[in-house]
């Protein structure tokens, strides 16, 4: 289970990689444009970014507390956000 731990931390820290770039190209379009959705989804990247450090963190800093049977929810919940993300990036580029 130690395993399923470890693909949870890094696809929570991938997610974090991803919401980086995604802050970098959205402030560049915000800088350009000045349009009020591309600022608003300036600040959801921001949000999402620190919500994923904090993860990530726990995920590293107490292992111990999570139970066997909630792994494999983990993993899925940052395989998943770590999809969605990309199709974001895709569409943004």
């Amino acid at each position: 289970m130690a395993l399923m731990m470890d693909l949870a931390a890094i696809f929570s820290s991938l997610n974090i990689v991803v919401l980086t770039v995604l802050l970098y190209l959205y402030a560049r379009i915000a800088w350009r444009s000045k349009a009020v959705y591309t600022t608003g989804m300036l600040i959801f990247a921001s949000l999402l970014l620190l919500q994923n450090v904090v993860t990530a963190y726990s995920y590293v800093a107490m292992t111990p507390f999570f139970g066997d049977s909630v792994l494999p929810y983990l993993v899925i919940i940052s395989v998943l956000e770590f999809g969605g993300l990309l199709a974001l990036t895709r569409i943004t580029l």
